[in-house]
């Protein structure tokens, strides 16, 4: 008698831990996974940044880079050449290439 109730116990609590195990394995799949998979590629787009490449800020601005320190860049916009802003490494979000501009025309 007393096995009877022990095992209807225990199967609420064992179908209660197979539920959060479910839910954790949902959260790190399709959320904290993607997130590592972004915030990766962003760190190597950084670490490629190189003098001449496009960029496009996160305001929207596309511009020329023209010079790379430690943690900011100096960015060239407007085709008359005088407007020369420094600004963060982490305002940039996209990175065109020289190379890559030659392919697509």
């Amino acid at each position: 008698m007393m096995d009877i109730l022990m095992s209807s116990a225990k199967s609420p609590m064992i179908s209660m831990i197979v539920w959060i195990v479910v839910l954790f394995a949902f959260m790190y799949f399709f959320m904290i996974r993607p997130q590592q998979k972004e915030t990766k590629n962003k760190n190597a787009m950084m670490a490629s940044l190189a003098v001449g490449d496009t960029v496009l800020t996160s305001s929207g601005f596309y511009g020329v880079i023209i010079d790379i320190q430690e943690d900011t860049v100096i960015v060239e916009f407007g085709s008359n050449k005088n407007c020369r802003i420094p600004m963060q490494k982490s305002a940039i979000t996209a990175v065109e290439k020289p190379e890559d501009a030659v392919e697509s025309k």
